[in-house]
């Protein structure tokens, strides 16, 4: 049987937008039947779809993910699902966003040692940027109680996820209008909660 080619996206919430994964993988020849997709946080690798998909894997079969927080955001279960897919199942693995990352290009000595010491590097950056989220997530809120800025009006609270819902659609991966859903605002609403928000984080970063 000819060796396969997988694709794997993950988005955190169900309401976030996966066409940009599904784009990349797409133009890269992937069907769409052989992509498969979770919805829920990175924390850990309890997804059905992820266990779906490595069933199906064989041995110079080839995984595609758009970049390596996709994949996950836990440092040492990203390095352990590496191995699984790499040693254990004998399998290639491509980060897209990262060619150094692509084990189908790295068969020799030097080129292995070099992948490894890229995702190690890469693999605890995304653990770390997730820590920074939180930490602004709790600066930001801690900083609008200490100037008794109140984010909408007392019916509509601002949800404690705020900061972090603000992040993913500062990052392009969720739409206003998802952002709006997921904090029950209207678009005028939140775009004036986001104006606060932006305002916090510059007086804070002064």
């Amino acid at each position: 049987m000819a060796n396969r080619i997988y694709g794997y996206i993950r988005v955190s919430t169900r309401e976030q937008n996966i066409e940009r994964q599904m784009l990349s993988l797409l133009e890269a020849g992937i069907h769409k039947k052989d992509i498969y997709v979770d919805k829920q946080s990175g924390k850990n690798f309890q997804r059905p779809a992820y266990t779906k998909m490595m069933r199906r894997v064989r041995e110079g079969d080839l995984i595609v993910v758009k970049s390596i927080d996709r994949l996950g955001r836990n440092y040492q279960e990203i390095m352990e699902q590496w191995r699984v897919i790499t040693k254990e199942k004998g399998a290639d693995i491509c980060i897209q966003d990262m060619p150094l990352l692509d084990t189908t290009k790295t068969k020799d000595l030097l080129g292995t040692f070099i992948s490894d010491i890229v995702l190690q590097l890469l693999s605890f950056v995304a653990e770390n940027e997730r820590d920074n989220i939180r930490q602004r997530q709790a600066e930001g809120i801690a900083a609008a109680k200490a100037r008794g800025v109140q984010f909408g009006k007392p019916m509509i609270p601002m949800p404690e996820n705020f900061p972090e819902l603000y992040e993913q659609w500062d990052a392009d991966l969720i739409s206003i209008k998802e952002f709006g859903n997921l904090c029950n605002m209207g678009r005028s609403t939140l775009y004036k909660r986001i104006a606060e928000y932006k305002a916090f984080l510059y007086q804070r970063d002064e």
